[in-house]
This record gives C-alpha cells, structure tokens and sequence, in this order.
C-alpha cells in the first residue's frame, strides 16, 4: 500500500526532474547560438525573402502564362518549347551576349594583367594609380558612364572628332549594326579595374627569388613570364574568369542606354537581359520572361560547372 502511494510521487519527480535538464539543455544551446542567429538574422531574410523566395516564384510562373492583369495559366512546357523552336529574338539575343562575352571577357581580363604587371614594378604613388584604374570599375556599370560612351561614340562625337585629324572619317559607331556591340565591349574593358586589383594581389604573392634564379640561368622576361609569372597566376586567372564571364552575361545596362532600350540598331546590341526585360516590362510576358531568366541561370552553371571540371588542367596551385 505504502509503495503505491509513493510510485506517482516518483514519477512526478522524475518527470521534472527531465523537464528541469531539457530546459536547461535548451537555455544552454539559447545563450550559446542566439548571439549567431540574430547576427545571422538581416542575412536570412535577405536571402528567403529577396533571393530564395522570388527564384522559386520566377520557377513556377516560367510554367504558367502571366501578364500581371489576370491570374497565373498553367501551361506546362510551352514557354520553353516556344524559345527552343519558334522566337527567332532569342536566337539573335544568345548570338549578340555571346559575342560580347567571347569578346570583352579575355580583352579585359589581358588589359587588367598588363595593368597589374606595370603597376607591380615598383612604381611611385602605386596607392593613388591602383585608386585611379580602379575608378572605372566604380562607375562603368552606371547610367551616367553609358550616357557618356554614347556620346564619344556618335557619329559627331570624340572619337570620330580624333579620327578626323588624320584624315579618317568614322563611321557612326553607335548606329551602324556592325560596330555597336563592339563599343560596348570597349566600355567593358575600360572596366578593368576589379580583375587587375586582383591581379595585382597576386602578382604579389609571387616568391621573388624564382624570377632571380631564372636571371641568374639567363631566362629572358618573357621566358619567365611564360614559365613563372603565367603557371603560379593560374588560379587568380580562372577566378577573375569565371567571375567576369558571369558578369558579362548579366549585362544589362550600357546596352540598354546606348539602344534607348530596344537593342538596336537590328538587334545588334540586343543582349540576352535586355530582351528579357522587353519580355517582362515591355509585353508584361511575365511568364515568358521567367522561363528566359532559368535559361540564363542555366547557362552560366553549365559554363560554372564546365569551367571548375577543366580547372584541374590548367590551373595550379601550390598543393
């Protein structure tokens, strides 16, 4: 009788006694990771509410047929198949943005080495040179610099004004099909500033008794260069390559202020996020516009991915 009476009490004890560890457990993990997560926290919904949340909308609107008026269709593949087979536009963006990234990519990438390397032979004021190349890149994405390459490369702008003191009359830059996607790719490269920091800091790390033994064995500048200098920049060189191809393909800005936003003159600077943005906000096509987009997201991770699988032949690194 007596141990019936006393086996509730027991338990209830027992009972408190694991709620008194597990709350403690709790206030333990609370006071040791709470500090992390409300740091964490402007982050976290940044990433869910601005990045995560609309791709996963965009993903799902890129199978419906949505103009913004009326609600979402479902319509399954049609967008895709539409783009694959019957939007000749799309055909004619891809030609324009690959043509700019095949172009300003390795043209940037080489001006900012040769930048870097000039800058790495000790010269005076290097802080006040590195600030000034680096200005471009501060302000060659903005509204104001495109405003101002349209009018260098019109036809009565600077450039030809140049031109015409040797007696060379140029042509209309801008308008004329045949040279405006590479006047945007002139204004890519005079954004050289980023990759030729980067090169710079790793021009840096290069040990300086290698290039004095190479002297001593009687290798030329450009022998180290190729067998030094080149070999041990591999990595920096496949960084500032990927990061500047994705930048290309996400060009947005220049084109659409030099073409006044149609990609003109005959689609010759239509480039990819262009059209993508006629689709979007001109046809309000916000569908279609979604199904552009995942295309472009497709492509530069199949060009990511490409470019990390073929790294190991030709970048080395110190391991």
């Amino acid at each position: 009788m007596s141990n019936a009476m006393r086996t509730p009490a027991g338990a209830i004890n027992v009972e408190r006694y694991q709620g008194a560890v597990a709350e403690g457990r709790f206030r333990r993990l609370w006071n040791t990771n709470a500090p992390g997560y409300l740091f964490l926290l402007p982050w976290l919904i940044g990433f869910f509410g601005l990045t995560l949340g609309p791709a996963l909308i965009s993903l799902y609107l890129s199978f419906t047929d949505f103009d913004m008026l009326q609600s979402p269709r479902w319509v399954g593949m049609a967008n895709y198949v539409r783009i694959a087979t019957a939007d000749p536009k799309f055909s004619a963006a891809m030609h324009v943005t690959l043509t700019y990234v095949v172009f300003s990519v390795p043209f940037k990438l080489t001006f900012a080495l040769l930048v870097a390397m000039a800058l790495n032979r000790g010269l005076r004021g290097l802080t006040f040179y590195r600030a000034i190349f680096y200005l471009p890149s501060l302000l060659g994405g903005s509204v104001a610099i495109a405003v101002l390459w349209r009018q260098l490369f019109a036809s009565d702008g600077l450039v030809n004004a140049a031109l015409s003191q040797f007696g060379i009359e140029g042509p209309s830059w801008i308008s004329h099909p045949n040279y405006s996607i590479y006047t945007l790719v002139a204004l890519s490269v005079w954004q050289f500033g980023s990759p030729m920091i980067i090169f710079l800091a790793g021009l840096r790390q290069i040990p300086q008794d290698m290039y004095e033994a190479a002297s001593l064995d009687g290798a030329s500048k450009f022998r180290q260069f190729y067998k030094i200098t080149l070999p041990l920049l591999t990595p920096v060189i496949f960084f500032n390559a990927v990061v500047q191809t994705i930048d290309a393909f996400k060009a947005f800005t220049p084109a659409f202020i030099i073409s006044g936003g149609t990609g003109g003159p005959i689609n010759s600077t239509l480039f990819y996020t262009l059209y993508l943005y006629q689709e979007a906000f001109g046809n309000f096509r916000m569908g279609y516009a979604s199904a552009l987009a995942w295309i472009l997201v497709l492509i530069i991770a199949v060009f990511t991915a490409f470019s990390f699988l073929t790294s190991r032949y030709w970048v080395h690194y110190d391991d």
